[in-house]
């Protein structure tokens, strides 16, 4: 069989993102997000709970699922894909965790609307959230081989427009044909399909297997496309493994451009994912939204996503991605500023009538930034990365990319649901998050906008993977 061309690799590379998105969009964020926040509110009233003090306690639980799923990404990702360079296999780890992503996604049709196994719905969703995390590190670390300096900030700026563009389509799909709204009826006025439930939520619970078979559907031109120079280099081995991710670490600690990025991007990113993981949350517990409503709200935000993160990877192509990685930090941390200022009722403090559209509006225009501001700094952050993968060893150098990323990655969801107990209110809890897109933008300072790989970047690309 012929080698796919260079052109085939970069769109089957392009459809993981495709593939995968909808964990982030249509479940973490903007469906089963809020459909858990939800139940579990609704769980805590029955239990004699305060509505202000069982939103709160709703948007703890959920904290804390997203920081033991970061925890296991953050100290685990690296492990693995060091263990994965140890045999130069990676392929069949893919194959792995896009398994778990499959029988996460799928087990989340078990949740009862009622709040009666929410433990339940909790471990399904965390555990496709990791397979998916632990995928993309692999994913990231093949980015190196696809193109030349000059057009790596527009493959990973393209590659995120493409998967924004999956996820938008797929929550189209889902709140027109599937997620119910109070009166039984999706978005477009019809009946769930098949014959789902709406009394029982079955529609928006159908969500999880859709997503499932969008992923396992769309990985196919991947696997098709992307393919693996096999190499054995030996058994499997654990102690290896922890040698060699010893030595990155150590080595990193020795070049301080790359040292300060991985430090920055670990806050800022974590940030970040603060931001996704409560976006849909924050919608229903402070604005009072459906989850129907929600879910249109995530159709602009994607949208948004699409068009801004395209636009960034060709501006990351012209100026280079560290200044375009502190625009957007900044304008993210201005929309958590606005997220903790307005509620429903008043808006920093100014009272609302209670007609006012003021709140929904703020928060459609800070959904925009999320996805579009979200799109352009990960993408950027991927593009710097390269710039100081060591390109003998891509995995390697993303596996401490994906460390970063997610070694304080329970920080975020842990100070939401700490602020959030703290004073009773979900809106504070985004708070913290501005702390860490600062400080992350601070640590950035000492970080070389063209890296500080030592040996030169090859104009045509030639990295196998």
């Amino acid at each position: 069989m012929a080698e796919p061309s260079l052109k085939k690799r970069i769109w089957g590379w392009f459809f993981f993102d495709w593939a995968s998105q909808p964990y982030h969009t249509v479940l973490l964020t903007f469906v089963f997000g809020p459909f858990f926040a939800q139940i579990a509110t609704d769980l805590y009233l029955s239990n004699g709970l305060e509505e202000q003090a069982a939103r709160a306690q709703a948007q703890t639980t959920w904290s804390f699922c997203l920081t033991v799923a970061g925890l296991i990404v953050g100290f685990g990702g690296p492990v693995m894909n060091a263990l994965a360079d140890t045999t130069g296999r990676r392929m069949p780890w893919i194959v792995f965790f896009a398994a778990l992503y499959i029988v996460g996604a799928s087990a989340l049709w078990g949740t009862n609307p009622d709040g009666s196994n929410l433990t339940f719905g909790l471990m399904a969703f965390a555990l496709g959230f990791i397979g998916a995390e632990f995928a993309l590190i692999f994913i990231n670390a093949q980015l190196p081989g696809l193109g030349s300096k000059a057009e790596i900030g527009r493959i990973s700026g393209s590659g995120f427009a493409f998967g924004y563009l999956g996820g938008f389509i797929a929550l189209i799909f889902v709140l027109a044909f599937l997620v119910e709204q109070p009166s039984g009826k999706t978005l477009v006025e019809v009946d769930p399909i098949f014959g789902l439930d709406a009394s029982t939520r079955e529609g928006t619970r159908a969500v999880g297997p859709f997503v499932a078979i969008w992923f396992a559907l769309f990985m196919v031109p991947y696997f098709l496309w992307v393919r693996e120079v096999r190499e054995r280099r030996g058994p499997a081995s654990f102690v290896i493994a922890f040698q060699r991710l010893t030595t990155s670490i150590g080595s990193v600690m020795r070049r301080p451009s790359m040292a300060s990025f991985l430090g920055g991007s670990m806050l800022y990113r974590d940030a970040l994912n603060g931001l996704y993981g409560f976006g849909g949350t924050y919608a229903y517990l402070v604005l009072e939204w459906e989850v129907a409503e929600v879910g249109a709200f995530g159709i602009v935000t994607i949208l948004a996503g699409v068009v801004l993160s395209w636009l960034g990877g060709r501006l990351d192509g012209h100026i280079g991605p560290k200044p375009v990685i502190v625009g957007a930090a900044l304008g993210l941390m201005v929309t958590c500023a606005l997220l903790a200022g307005m509620s429903r009722t008043s808006f920093f403090g100014a009272p609302l009538a209670e007609t006012s559209t003021l709140p929904d509006t703020t928060f459609m225009i800070c959904g925009i930034a999320i996805g579009g501001l979200g799109g352009i700094l990960q993408a950027a952050s991927r593009s710097l990365m390269v710039r100081h993968a060591d390109l003998a060893a891509p995995t390697e150098s993303f596996a401490l990319y994906g460390l970063s990323g997610r070694a304080t990655s329970f920080l975020a969801p842990a100070l939401i649901g700490v602020v959030t107990a703290a004073t009773g209110n979900a809106r504070f809890g985004v708070l913290p998050l501005i702390v860490l897109f600062l400080l992350g933008l601070l640590l950035l300072r000492w970080t070389h906008p063209e890296g500080d790989r030592a040996e030169p970047w090859s104009e045509t690309s030639s990295t196998p993977y």
